[in-house]
């Protein structure tokens, strides 16, 4: 019966992913049929055709929402306004543009579940190269990154820089005062802001090529990381 499944917000920062979000929004539906859930669009007020197809979804599937952020874009403030905005206790976040493979849903839900769990996180397997959906240069970057975050931090998760997970709502509601708030890596935010121990399993999945549109790292992007991996060091010792 689904009245003892679990209810998941799915939280989906977007930008300029008109080409994708309807597509997307079938398949989870597909793949989570058997479990109650909302989809939540966070869009960072893209300039192609996101709004007009946010507006035809949601006026068939009534369990798809969307809001519009018009200040500068951000992924971590994408999601947070989407955590804020989630009706039930657990939340899933991936990306618009097919990079997420709904497929892993099921999965990440059904380990989250069983396990009670804290967080499942799809990780890439960096063990390993290549990585599908990973040019050789982000490899080498992620790498180096990762590197000198669990140096500097430590170690919760294989994959700090994934953006697929499934969580529990209230860890963001009793840390939410000490998130980073800004950047591309609210999973790290989360995961590092608690101070308890924290029950994250690494669920290696395969990430797909961006299926259109263009990647949103860039410089700012990085120096955003690089800000974050430092404030994560000082949180250490506060």
């Amino acid at each position: 019966m689904k009245k003892n499944l679990h209810k998941f917000s799915i939280v989906i920062p977007i930008l300029n992913e008109g080409k994708n979000i309807e597509g997307l929004a079938k398949k989870i539906s597909k793949t989570l049929k058997k479990i109650i859930f909302e989809i939540i669009f966070i869009d960072d007020n893209s300039n192609d055709n996101t709004l007009e197809i946010l507006k035809k979804i949601t006026k068939k599937k009534k369990f798809i929402k969307y809001f519009i952020r018009k200040k500068n874009p951000d992924l971590s403030q994408s999601c947070i306004l989407g955590f804020n905005k989630a009706a039930y206790k657990n939340i899933i976040v991936m990306d618009g543009d097919f990079q997420h493979d709904p497929k892993y849903l099921k999965k990440m839900t059904e380990v989250y579940e069983k396990n009670d769990l804290d967080f499942v996180v799809g990780a890439r397997d960096f063990r390993k190269f290549p990585i599908p959906g990973l040019s050789f240069l982000r490899y080498c970057a992620s790498k180096i990154l990762i590197f000198i975050f669990f140096l500097l931090v430590g170690k919760k998760t294989l994959d700090p820089m994934s953006g697929f997970f499934v969580f529990k709502k209230k860890i963001f509601e009793k840390n939410k005062k000490k998130l980073f708030g800004k950047g591309y890596k609210i999973l790290s935010d989360l995961v590092y802001s608690s101070k308890n121990n924290l029950r994250v399993f690494d669920l290696f999945i395969a990430f797909n090529l961006r299926k259109n549109g263009k990647s949103k790292m860039n410089s700012k992007v990085l120096l955003n990381i690089i800000l974050f991996i430092g404030y994560n060091f000082y949180r250490k010792f506060i």
